[in-house]
Formats: structure tokens, C-alpha cells, sequence
């Protein structure tokens, strides 16, 4: 690791396609840090800032940037709870969330075969498990069993052995039941369309995960951190927003910037026409033609949406 320059991220990666991957390099590209990856290297430095980039596996970025040896990272949000599962967070390692990326929605839930005796969660206890996620599960199974025997007073508890027995797999856990290596599985669920073929079905959520921007408790240069998160931050702003543009009469103006508030506020210009005025606001992407039919609706005119190339 030691040569690496001032920041590096690794792109979160959960499927074979890539699709993840690319959303996370369309981030830094969006944020103009430019690069060129030879495709058997895990590493690349880039040409306009001392930044280098490695690529690594989800689950090992949180301990990299955990540890200090990365400062910045791209990862699921479920592969930072299994890290910390394992290995608690102290004053001075672990990571920061910066912030939610939006894209990579995906939960870790605890499945059962369809057509089996288990129905609920505890019918687990003292059964076989697998999964990838062995820092997660142990912790969701202790709290199981410790709800299950109410009265164990604290000192107990502490010495109790857990009566589940989790086994770790690092790929195909959906098999697991179908070849009798597992009662039920903890795994990861995007669609649904992997559990479903498989003949399982979830029974409870241990985690709700997306992919996040983390960051070093140590950073090596804390000024060139803030501003590469600073410039994803503003990519997914960009992305998040259009720009709505309008002319309305001000006798009708309360009513339309009731409509379309802005993130801040509205931009209000006089026209050269007596009592209308333009309005140029920043509006959520997936509320935009509802906006436009309301705009339409109380008189707005000459409506245009744009969209943003990046934010601040």
C-alpha cells in the first residue's frame, strides 16, 4: 500500500455483469478524475490529482479504509455492518459514512425453503445456517436465542455457547438448503428472482444495504478528501435533480413555488412584460411530470425542463 498516493477508492462490486461497478466509475467520472485501468491491474493512478485507485472485492474495502491504509471507499452498506460485527469500530479506526449513493439496494435477509417447517425466524435456533455474512448472522442468532430465554440474567448470557451453528460459504449459499448442508441461509437479496428460483422465501431482514461513499477516521490529506467527496456529492445531486424553468403571472406565483419550492428556494426574474415573471427551480428527476402536469394546471407557461451535468 505504500505506493499509493493521497486518496483511493475501491468501486463496490456485487454482481458478476459489473452493472455496480460501472455506476461507481460513472461517479468518478462525473467527477472528473480521470484514469485508465489496464484490465489485470487492480490498480490505477490518476492523471489529474496524486489520487490512486484500487480495486478490490466489497468485503475488504471497509478494512482497508477501517485501518487507515485507504482513505476514501465505495462499498454496501452490509459489507460495513459485517465489518464491524466483527471487528467493532474504535475512537481512532473504522469508517465514517460520507454518504448514500443511491444505487445497489439490496437486503440481507434469512431464507427458508418454501415448502418447509420453518416459518418464523426462531424456528432457526439450533439449526444449521449458512452464509457469507458469519459476524452478521452470529449477532442477529445471539439476539434470537437471548429474546428466546428471557429470564438469563447478563453474567450467563456472556457464557452462553450459541446453540445455532453457522456455517461460512463464500458463494452459491442459495444451494445450501436444496443440498441438505443448511436448515436456512442468511444471504443477499436484489430481485428476489435468485431465492425465488432456488425454492426459498425470506422470513425476516437482518440488513437493509446500498452502496455508500466511506472514509478513513486517519485521512493522509483531509483537504483532497473533502473535495473528492465534495464532487460525488454534487455527481449525485446532478443526478438526483432537473432543472424546471417557467412564466407565470405573479397574481398566480404563491401557488406555483408551492409547487416546485426547490431545494433551497426558487429563482424569481421579472420579464419585460407587466406582472409575469420566470421561475427557475431545481426539481426532484421522478417527481418531474407530476410537477409539470400541477405547473401546467394553475397557468404556468413555457415550461422546460433540463437536466444537470453536476452540482456544488
Amino acid at each position: 500500500m505504500s505506493l499509493l498516493s493521497t486518496a483511493t477508492l475501491g468501486p463496490h462490486i456485487r454482481s458478476a455483469e459489473g452493472r455496480l461497478q460501472q455506476t461507481a466509475l460513472d461517479l468518478l467520472d462525473g467527477s472528473d478524475i480521470k484514469f485508465r485501468r489496464d484490465h489485470r491491474l487492480d490498480i490505477a493512478l490518476v492523471k489529474n490529482h496524486p489520487i490512486a485507485l484500487v480495486f478490490l472485492p466489497a468485503a475488504d474495502i471497509p478494512t482497508f479504509v477501517g485501518e487507515g491504509r485507504v482513505d476514501l471507499g465505495i462499498t454496501g452498506r452490509d459489507q460495513i455492518c459485517e465489518h464491524e460485527a466483527v471487528t467493532p469500530p474504535t475512537e481512532s479506526t473504522g469508517a465514517e459514512e460520507v454518504l448514500d449513493l443511491g444505487f445497489g439496494y439490496c437486503r440481507l435477509q434469512v431464507q427458508v425453503p418454501k415448502n418447509g417447517p420453518y416459518n418464523e425466524p426462531q424456528d432457526l435456533i439450533g439449526r444449521n445456517i449458512c452464509t457469507s455474512f458469519v459476524g452478521l448472522t452470529e449477532k442477529y442468532f445471539v439476539a434470537l436465542e437471548e429474546q428466546q430465554v428471557a429470564t438469563t440474567d447478563v453474567d450467563s448470557k456472556a457464557t452462553r455457547q450459541l446453540k445455532t451453528k453457522i456455517k461460512y460459504l463464500g458463494g452459491s449459499v442459495e444451494a445450501a438448503c436444496a443440498l441438505g448442508v443448511a436448515d436456512g441461509i442468511v444471504d443477499l437479496v436484489e430481485s428476489g428472482e435468485t431465492m425465488n428460483a432456488a425454492g426459498l422465501k425470506a422470513i425476516d431482514t437482518v440488513v437493509e444495504s446500498k452502496a455508500v461513499l466511506i472514509r478513513s477516521k486517519r485521512p493522509s490529506n483531509q483537504e483532497l478528501v473533502d473535495k473528492v467527496a465534495g464532487r460525488i456529492k454534487g455527481v449525485i445531486a446532478a443526478q438526483k435533480y432537473v432543472t424546471c424553468a417557467y412564466n407565470v403571472h405573479r397574481s398566480i406565483l404563491p401557488t406555483a413555488t408551492k409547487i416546485t419550492p426547490g431545494k433551497r428556494a426558487p429563482t424569481i426574474m421579472a420579464l419585460d412584460e407587466a406582472d409575469w415573471v420566470a421561475v427557475h427551480v431545481m426539481v426532484e428527476k421522478e417527481k418531474i411530470a407530476t410537477v409539470m402536469d400541477e405547473l401546467v394546471s394553475c397557468g404556468a407557461e413555457d415550461i422546460l425542463v433540463g437536466k444537470i451535468a453536476n452540482s456544488r
